[in-house]
């Protein structure tokens, strides 16, 4: 398996919270190399993985398919495409920001930007109601290829930049979809200690809703959801933050199990990997809090990407914490040799 290139084609996937098909086709595709009878259920992809065996506990690898993005509302007089936000999206990123319309068939329009020249020098973030897509086009030849609901996101492509480092939009949580498909590489001939089910799911940038479906249908003994958490970057408080390069963050918190955290923490030491940990007072805003109160719950956790600039077209992730990532899943799941 080239890491690089899945977390690539997966990031460049359109995939919006609510229009997620295309990812989910994809990343579809990518499991069935190890979970052959995979398939779409509800929007969320889910596949077992190897021979479930009675008398194991049964554990779900969740990691998103969708993406932030935006929503087109209305159309006006003027051939501008008015949109809504799907998920949170840094509104002062937004002017002259290239992006594509997921219409009849695809268009590619800019954030328009008042140019500074015309702003008296001021400066403020606009709300949503105030912006407006070019696509260069009239109203009557807009509505040709665009309806109102249709999916907007970001026109980006993933780049590399030094080392293992790479930027591009929906490496939340893209990176999380390719680490767990690189530890079911691992794992592949390997015995396992769980009935191992993998789930990419949809609508988490709209309150995990996605999670609450394959939480509620599979009812696993534990979770872990494989997401992305904050890198730190210049000027950050470097005491809620990872770094980029230093291995997985782990989970830690009163809403976690405290168990699964510790499993991750031993399978990390025994196998000489390295990881840092995450300390939340409170619920993580993952979807392993969707899996943690589920029916009657399951022993959950995070597992993180490092990620610098969430929720913009220009996040960047190592993919040597991607790839420790894996390690750390594989080393967790893997049936010790007696």
């Amino acid at each position: 398996m080239d890491l690089k290139e899945t977390v690539f084609a997966l990031s460049e996937a359109n995939g919006a919270s609510g229009s997620e098909t295309a990812a989910a086709e994809l990343a579809l595709g990518m499991l069935r190399k190890y979970c052959p009878e995979a398939e779409i259920c509800n929007g969320n992809v889910i596949g077992k993985f190897g021979v479930h065996k009675d008398g194991l506990p049964s554990l779900v690898l969740d990691a998103h398919i969708d993406q932030i993005g935006m929503i087109v509302t209305y159309i006006t007089d003027d051939g501008f495409i008015k949109v809504g936000n799907l998920g949170g999206i840094d509104r002062r990123l937004l002017p002259a920001q290239q992006v594509v319309i997921h219409g009849k068939r695809d268009i590619r329009g800019v954030i328009c930007s008042v140019p500074p020249h015309l702003s008296k020098g001021e400066s403020k973030v606009l709300p949503f109601d105030d912006i407006a897509i070019d696509t260069g086009s009239t109203k009557s030849e807009a509505e040709k290829i665009v309806s109102l609901g249709d999916s907007v996101t970001f026109d980006v492509k993933c780049r590399s930049l030094i080392g293992e480092r790479i930027t591009g939009g929906a490496l939340d949580d893209r990176s999380g979809v390719a680490a767990i498909l690189y530890a079911l590489e691992l794992l592949k001939n390997r015995e396992t200690a769980y009935n191992v089910t993998v789930v990419f799911s949809t609508q988490e940038e709209l309150g995990e809703r996605g999670a609450k479906l394959g939480a509620y249908s599979l009812a696993p003994d534990i979770a872990i959801a494989v997401d992305v958490s904050f890198a730190y970057a210049e000027g950050e408080d470097e005491k809620k933050c990872g770094y980029l390069g230093k291995g997985a963050m782990i989970g830690i918190s009163p809403s976690l199990s405290g168990e699964i955290s510790d499993g991750l923490i031993n399978a990390a030491r025994s196998a000489g990997l390295p990881y840092q940990l995450e300390v939340m007072n409170g619920l993580t805003s993952t979807n392993a809090d969707q899996y943690s109160v589920s029916r009657s719950g399951a022993k959950a956790c995070t597992l993180s990407v490092p990620l610098r600039n969430m929720h913009t077209p220009v996040e960047v992730i190592d993919l040597s914490d991607v790839r420790n990532t894996a390690e750390i899943l594989a080393e967790f799941i893997g049936r010790k040799s007696e």
